[in-house]
């Protein structure tokens, strides 16, 4: 027993066992923390597929409803009040056979004048092929600019006595920076192809002819804004001086401009007017994947930004 235990070649067979042994035990460890980490996984996705919504219109049931389509926040053709977003809803709402009608609840501030222009010329069109779909607004707390351009287009309009409605205008903003430049003693250094391709540049001194010609476009616009209110409105409206100046009112003064009907809700317009209670959101909301897919997008970017940049600053061509 005593050669066994001062056996060299036994100490290293017990301590391989006792290797192997401490090694097949964090194995088994791993296997189960990676089983429980999937268990967990797939208990998240689980919540996260039931609390929040996976996009697009909610699904439609048999029978006449009213359809509701939310149009909020900036008209914009990245965002959910985007064109594509909005007719894609009108679309499926209009053509539903169940739809009694159509309500279009707006808090916007308004947006894109083209944006606008897209949704507005949609509605015209599908309310000429489906003439008997009524198609109301519903004014929340604001109705401004490009999205009481879209309104107008409605067969009327809703508002509560305090919404704010109207700022039917036009505007082009940015900022000068010619005289902070001077005194920080920068110079800007600009070329260009055609004399006009800066035009407005902010970093440089105001052209009074390219200034002139903004305002032409503006006014191009601004016309074409007054033009759709005029053609919705029709007879309904009671022009003032200031109405197309870009000022705006309250939901009263609104319905005594003719800017607006009546007062009332989404609930009130789809009892009173379309008499179908139930309401069904057509509205076309971002999902989780486009959400987690933009996240992803804008960390990669920012990634690939410092790569690019990070380490070696003031690295771009002078």
């Amino acid at each position: 027993m005593e050669t066994q235990n001062n056996d060299p070649q036994w100490e290293r067979q017990l301590l391989e066992k006792l290797a192997f042994s401490s090694l097949k035990e964090q194995r088994a460890k791993r296997r189960w923390g990676i089983f429980f980490k999937f268990l967990v996984l797939s208990y998240l996705v689980a919540v996260l597929v039931l609390v929040f919504d996976w996009g697009g219109a909610e699904k439609i049931t048999d029978g006449k409803h009213t359809a509701l389509i939310n149009l909020r926040g900036t008209i914009d053709a990245s965002g959910d009040a985007s064109a594509e977003k909005i007719n894609g809803a009108l679309q499926s709402a209009f053509e539903d056979k169940g739809t009694a009608g159509i309500i279009m609840r707006i808090n916007s501030p308004g947006g894109s004048p083209v944006q606008s222009g897209i949704v507005y010329d949609e509605i015209r069109r599908l309310r000429a092929k489906h003439p008997e779909i009524p198609l109301f607004v519903v004014v929340e707390d604001l109705c401004a600019s490009g999205g009481y351009y879209i309104a107008s287009a409605a067969d009327k309009i809703f508002v509560d006595k305090a919404s704010i409605v109207g700022s039917i205008g036009v505007l082009m903003d940015g900022f000068g920076f010619t005289g902070t430049m001077e005194k920080l003693g920068v110079e800007r250094r600009l070329l260009t192809a055609g004399e006009n391709k800066g035009f407005l540049d902010p970093f440089s001194p105001q052209d009074e002819k390219q200034k002139e010609h903004a305002r032409l476009l503006l006014g191009e616009i601004h016309k074409q804004f007054i033009d759709v209110v005029r053609k919705g409105r029709g007879s309904r409206l009671k022009e003032t001086p200031d109405m197309f100046s870009g000022l705006m009112w309250t939901g009263s003064q609104s319905i005594q401009l003719g800017l607006a009907d009546d007062f009332g809700t989404v609930d009130s317009v789809a009892r009173d007017l379309i008499k179908v209670e139930n309401i069904l959101d057509y509205s076309v909301k971002e999902n989780i994947a486009e959400r987690m897919a933009k996240r992803l997008g804008a960390e990669m970017g920012q990634s690939l930004a410092f790569r690019l940049f990070g380490d070696r600053p003031g690295s771009a061509l002078h």
